[in-house]
């Protein structure tokens, strides 16, 4: 039997970090203003956006934090900067909704996945909340409760 091609994953980069330490109330996707050595790094799966939170600067908003490393071979000519401030590509109704949010609320916006659209680079940003301690701790507890149940499940379907 011939073996299934693999599939590529679109992904990038993820921030499992995001979703222990904030609960992300809010998902938006938006584009990101890149340089051409960046496309080539992404490309290459070289990007990191574990410590990445987003910024807002004159009615713009800026992914700060984001780590692109850049490839030896695609940067001869310039200086690349890895952790450049990267515009963020959002309408004017989004920008405005996350600002009132952040500004009114106290929310924070983190960088979630970095990932492929067709031929461009977008970011999925969440409007998140910061998590208290205990509740790292009970959603760990129901993660575990989780695994258990279904091991439980799968010995009980076996028949003793």
């Amino acid at each position: 039997m011939a073996k299934k091609p693999k599939v590529p994953s679109n992904t990038i980069a993820l921030n499992k970090r995001a979703r222990h330490e904030y609960f992300i109330e809010d998902e938006i996707e938006a584009g990101l203003a890149l340089q051409g050595w960046e496309v080539k790094s992404l490309r290459a799966g070289k990007a990191n956006i574990g410590d990445s939170y987003v910024t807002f600067r004159h009615g713009e908003a800026f992914l700060f934090g984001a780590t692109i490393t850049p490839l030896n071979m695609a940067s001869t000519h310039i200086v690349a900067d890895p952790t450049r401030t990267r515009k963020l590509l959002l309408n004017q109704r989004e920008l405005d909704s996350l600002f009132g949010k952040v500004n009114r609320d106290g929310m924070t916006v983190v960088a979630l996945s970095l990932y492929w659209k067709n031929a461009w680079a977008k970011v999925k940003i969440g409007l998140a909340k910061g998590k208290k301690l205990h509740d790292k701790r009970e959603d760990i507890k129901d993660r575990e409760w989780h695994v258990t149940k279904q091991r439980i499940m799968k010995n009980a379907g076996r028949g003793s």
